[in-house]
C-alpha cells in the first residue's frame, strides 16, 4: 500500500472524529496525537500526489532554512509567498515586533538550526541579548559531523531543535514543526524523525512530509548514507474549517507513484542550492486550493 495512505487516513481521521475548537484563527477540528511513516528508500520522495503540491516554493524554503536566513527577501525574489502573511507589518506589530521592518521574522527555524540561542541583532541593529552568549550553536554542522565519524553516527543524541524558549517572543512565528531526530541504522540506513506541535493537515503537513523528506535526502547524500524513512509525529493535527470540503473532495482520490529525488552532492552543507535537487517522475491530481491562515 502505498504511504500516503496514511496522510489521506489522517484526514478522514480529523474530519470524522476531531474535536470543535474555535482558535486564534478560526474555528478548526482538531486531533491530538497522530504519526505516519514514509518509505524513503530506492530515492523515492513522499510528495503528496492526490493534488498538485508546491514542492518547489518547499525546496526553495528548505534552503532558507538552511542557510541560516532570518528575513523573507530571498524567498520574495524566487516568487515563494510562504511568509508573507507572517512577516507582514500588521503581524509583526501584532506579535509586539515593531522594530521589525516587513519582511524580517527574527530567529525563527533556520537561525536556530545554523546559531542556536545566539543574541539576535535585528536589522535595524537592535540587540536582543536573551542568551547573553554571542557563539550560538551549530545544530545542523554538529550532526553532520557526528554522520561522518563511525565512532558518532549510532548515537540517540542526534537532534535539532527549532523551540528555543529563550527566543519564542522574538520570533515572528514560534515554530511548528520543533524538533528532528537522525537515525542511523543498518551501518548506513539514515532516517529522520520530526516532531511538529501544530500541524494544519491541508497545507502545512503535506510541506512538512516534504521538506523533512528532502532534507534527509540531502543529508544521507553529503554523509555518504543512504536514505531510508520519515517518521512524521504531530501533537496537534487540525482541519480548518474552511478546508473541509477541499480535503473530502482530496480524501477520494487515489495515490499515484511517488517521484524519485537525486541530489548533486557537494563538498560543503553551506554550498546546496536548488539546482542540486533533481525531483523526477512527479506526477499528481489536479490542484486543490485552500486558504492559508496566519
Amino acid at each position: 500500500m502505498k504511504c500516503e495512505y496514511q496522510y489521506l487516513n489522517l484526514i478522514h481521521d480529523v474530519l470524522s472524529n476531531g474535536i470543535k475548537e474555535t482558535r486564534r484563527n478560526g474555528k478548526v477540528l482538531t486531533k491530538i496525537g497522530a504519526m505516519m511513516k514514509f518509505s524513503l528508500k530506492d530515492d523515492k520522495l513522499p510528495l503528496i500526489t492526490t493534488k498538485k503540491l508546491a514542492w518547489r516554493s518547499c525546496l526553495h524554503e528548505l534552503i532558507w532554512f538552511k542557510n541560516g536566513e532570518v528575513t523573507t527577501d530571498n524567498l520574495v525574489k524566487r516568487n515563494v509567498k510562504i511568509w508573507d502573511g507572517n512577516s507582514s507589518r500588521e503581524f509583526l506589530d501584532s506579535r509586539n515586533l515593531n522594530n521589525y521592518r516587513e519582511g524580517e521574522l527574527g530567529p525563527v527555524y533556520g537561525y536556530q538550526w545554523r546559531n542556536w540561542n545566539k543574541d539576535y541583532i535585528n536589522i535595524n541593529n537592535t540587540m536582543f541579548d536573551i542568551a547573553n552568549d554571542n557563539r550560538g550553536i551549530d545544530q545542523l554542522q554538529n550532526i553532520i559531523d557526528s554522520l561522518n565519524d563511525t565512532n558518532k553516527r549510532y548515537s540517540r543524541r542526534l537532534i535539532m531543535s527549532a523551540w528555543n524558549p529563550e527566543q519564542l517572543d522574538i520570533m515572528a512565528l514560534p515554530p511548528c514543526h520543533v524538533l528532528c531526530q537522525f537515525h542511523v541504522t543498518n551501518k548506513r540506513e539514515l532516517s529522520c524523525s520530526l516532531y511538529q506541535r501544530s500541524g494544519d493537515v491541508g497545507l502545512g503537513i503535506p510541506f512538512n512530509i516534504a521538506s523533512y523528506s528532502f532534507l534527509t535526502h540531502i543529508i544521507a547524500k553529503h554523509c555518504g548514507l543512504k536514505a531510508k524513512e520519515f517518521i512524521h509525529f504531530i501533537g496537534n493535527a487540525h482541519i480548518y474549517d474552511g478546508h473541509i470540503d477541499a480535503l473530502e473532495t482530496q480524501s477520494l482520490r487515489v495515490p499515484l507513484d511517488p517521484p524519485t529525488i537525486s541530489v548533486n552532492k557537494r563538498d560543503n552543507i553551506n554550498d546546496y542550492e536548488f539546482t542540486d535537487i533533481i525531483v523526477d517522475d512527479y506526477e499528481y491530481h489536479p490542484p486543490i486550493k485552500m486558504e492559508m491562515r496566519v
